[in-house]
């Protein structure tokens, strides 16, 4: 282990990481008793709540999103709250109200605040599509600054707070799509799949038999909070930064030094969060994997679900059937990740000295 790896982590920290790793593979064991597949999904998921932020699902319906939110939140052992977001669904009735009562002591009417269903630890937001700007602006409030402000009194959410919202990507009729920018707000958009013959097979075999899995919880609460200080500790060299930032600032369209196929493809590049995002996700990658350093590896297996969202395609990409995951992916394969190759390319020189 390096210097700069024991000066950021004592011995108490390093068995902290292995108790972290241990339950990683219980908290997956746990699930496979309710989930097929979606390995990915799962460790995904893990690795933004383990770095204190949001996920994104998108995927057609049938594809066990909410099941395995659910199931996730019970291995955590942590209070779960499922918001089903409907076209009339309004701030309030997530947030909560404040309602007059007669205090039966004095005679008096009080206002009480009466907790919406945002008044627990992991939330599943779904179809968030599905509901007004105002309510989704409520959700991203809460979301951001972890309270919500019901008259002129702010309350404060519980702690740890997870969202994971959901929004279904064939039916855009009737729905209220998040905004680029607010989709920033989320660490990651994961994309969940059609699973392999194999696999529905075995969902078709388990779910019309008869089956009574219990889950038990893994983690407390308490336990998470301490695994989301570890991952602040994970130390990070400068070259896995230079890397991170070489990744992102190449997708926005006026940096020098960006590819031709940037400016062709993009009108929009990724923001500051996502360089946040990329290494905070990477430090808990690498802590999932028993190692108490990043490296370029763990940055290259989060740049999808980590840019996807914030990168914008323009109608020449459209066109030639051109995505944000087609755009990353090739960004992957043509950036450096050898220390000395990155800082020698005459390209990369002009992103780093932008």
């Amino acid at each position: 282990m390096s210097e700069t790896t024991s000066a950021n982590l004592g011995q108490d920290d390093l068995a902290a990481i292995q108790k972290l790793q241990d339950a990683f593979q219980e908290i997956k064991r746990q699930l496979s008793r309710v989930i097929v597949g979606q390995d990915k999904v799962i460790e995904e998921l893990l690795i933004a709540l383990f770095s204190r932020g949001h996920c994104i699902l998108e995927g057609v319906p049938g594809l066990a999103k909410t099941l395995m939110i659910s199931t996730l939140a019970k291995t955590l052992s942590l209070d779960f709250s499922r918001i089903q977001f409907t076209p009339d669904l309004m701030p309030a009735d997530i947030t909560g109200t404040e309602v007059i009562e007669e205090n039966r002591a004095t005679g008096a009417r009080e206002f009480k605040f009466l907790p919406g269903p945002l008044f627990a630890n992991v939330i599943l937001a779904d179809e968030i599509n599905r509901t007004p700007p105002k309510t989704q602006a409520a959700l991203l409030e809460a979301m951001q600054e972890r309270q919500v402000t019901v008259g002129r009194v702010r309350h404060k959410l519980a702690n740890p707070f997870f969202v994971l919202a959901t929004q279904n990507p064939i039916e855009q009729e009737g729905t209220y799509p998040l905004p680029e920018a607010q989709q920033d707000r989320f660490m990651f958009k994961v994309f969940v799949n059609y699973p392999s013959f194999q696999e529905e097979f075995e969902i078709a075999r388990r779910t019309t038999s008869v089956q009574n899995e219990e889950i038990s919880p893994v983690l407390t609460g308490e336990q998470i909070l301490e695994l989301q200080l570890l991952v602040r500790k994970v130390p990070v060299t400068d070259h896995v930064i230079n890397y991170t930032l070489a990744l992102v600032r190449q997708t926005r369209i006026s940096e020098p030094g960006a590819p031709k196929y940037i400016k062709e493809w993009l009108s929009w590049g990724a923001g500051p969060r996502a360089v946040q995002n990329l290494i905070l996700g990477a430090k808990a990658r690498a802590l999932l994997n028993g190692r108490a350093h990043v490296q370029t590896e763990d940055i290259q297996a989060l740049a999808l679900p980590v840019l996807r969202h914030r990168i914008l395609t323009n109608f020449t990409a459209a066109s030639e059937g051109v995505t944000t995951d087609t755009v990353i992916k090739k960004l992957v394969e043509e950036t450096p990740h050898k220390e000395g190759e990155l800082t020698k390319d005459e390209r990369f020189k002009k992103i780093f000295a932008g």
